[in-house]
């Protein structure tokens, strides 16, 4: 039986999506093979554990004092394998394992989850986790470096420009400038965020300042792209590790505005309790845009996964210009909401599989980082210790 932490919320504006993704992914972990558990990381940063946790409604007012939570940690070693919460002690906090974890489940959305941060806490445990390692999903979570990814990769995106926040406040007039001359509409996105928060459609110059200081709130890094006059996206999602994948099948979800806002995904038609998730949103799968394009969209998708060395299951959306049918890369979702499980759904893959899945590459990329070597003697501390030089103040 594999103790599988399935590990959401965490301090990112995300942390209400995350949590319903992560109790979907343990309400869908095989009780025959995972002794599968909630680990909630509060708005704070702080952690918890405890059977609590299962119920949706422990977020809607989260109360750490309620009987049945603790609040742990995960130490950042080797060997350490679990969490841990502190049992006293006469001279000092000392601190006792109170649960193992071989697996971790990652069901973060965002930053502090989403970005490469959390797994790099995982690689220093050396414990095993789901979804992409620290280099995908950090070039995953930043537009901007994703982008000029893509454009590596000969990948077709649409032009933009990008800023940080202490150049706004020197340049304002100066970075204006520059986004008008890719003409309106423009789209304007925090770089660090999903769940299309953040993000709006500018029309003109008022629109456009409003829009980038609304962005500036969530973002240091800001992208402005140009927008398309009718849009039509279409997400396809990917799932494997390194050479052995599975595209999906191809979705157009239904907007209910230009672009899909955070309402749109997340907020309409939900499924009872509001546990709909993004399958919660109106789709057409597959997506009815014809056989070329689709073949096209699915070679990318695949073609994205491996470049950045992407495992488990991630999802990239595309837009097409519905005027001459040109299709753009758009961005990839290192960890989907809901896992992209409805995408899979029509291949025979069930949730349940889905997990089980996920869970099986993160074990094949464990066992490929522990047979690599991370030690070499050399002779550098001898000779150091030999060397007639000291350096001393």
């Amino acid at each position: 039986m594999i103790d599988l932490a399935e590990i959401f919320g965490s301090r990112a504006t995300e942390h209400d999506v995350s949590i319903i993704t992560g109790l979907q992914a343990l309400e869908n972990a095989d009780k025959s093979r995972f002794n599968a558990f909630p680990v909630y990381i509060s708005q704070s940063g702080e952690w918890f554990i405890g059977e609590p946790l299962k119920e949706i409604k422990t977020y809607r007012d989260f109360n750490p004092n309620v009987k049945g939570i603790q609040k742990v940690i995960l130490p950042p070693v080797p060997g350490s394998g679990g969490l841990y919460a502190c049992g006293g002690g006469l001279f000092g906090a000392k601190y006792v394992k109170v649960q193992n974890i071989d697996c971790a489940f990652l069901a973060l959305h965002g930053m502090h989850g989403e970005d490469g941060t959390i797994q790099g806490l995982m690689e220093l445990a050396d414990i095993p986790y789901t979804g992409s390692g620290v280099i995908g999903s950090a070039v995953s979570m930043d537009k901007v470096l994703m982008k000029a990814v893509f454009q590596s990769m000969g990948l077709p995106v649409l032009e933009g420009v990008w800023f940080y926040r202490a150049r706004w406040q020197r340049e304002q007039d100066v970075i204006v400038e520059e986004a008008e001359k890719l003409s309106y509409p423009l789209f304007i996105k925090p770089a660090n965020l999903g769940s299309s928060i953040g993000i709006a459609k500018a029309v003109d110059r008022d629109t456009l300042i409003s829009a980038v200081e609304t962005a500036l709130a969530f973002d240091k890094k800001v992208l402005i792209e140009k927008g398309l006059d009718k849009p039509v996206e279409v997400n396809c999602a990917c799932l494997g590790f390194e050479d052995d994948v599975t595209v999906s099948l191809c979705e157009q979800p239904q907007s209910w505005a230009d672009y899909l806002s955070f309402e749109d995904k997340y907020m309409r038609g939900s499924g009872k309790g509001g546990m709909g998730g993004m399958k919660g949103l109106s789709r057409k799968i597959p997506a009815p845009v014809g056989d070329e394009l689709t073949e096209t969209i699915k070679k990318y998708t695949s073609r994205i996964f491996r470049a950045l060395e992407c495992r488990g299951v991630v999802r990239v959306d595309y837009m097409i210009d519905s005027a001459d049918g040109r299709l753009y890369v758009n961005e990839i979702n290192s960890i989907p909401g809901s896992m992209a499980f409805y995408l899979f759904e029509p291949l025979g893959i069930t949730f349940r599989q889905l997990v089980g899945r996920l869970v099986e590459a993160a074990y094949e990329a464990a066992e490929q980082k522990r047979a690599s070597t991370f030690a070499h003697n050399s002779a550098i501390l001898e000779r150091a210790e030999r060397s007639t030089k000291i350096y001393k103040k």
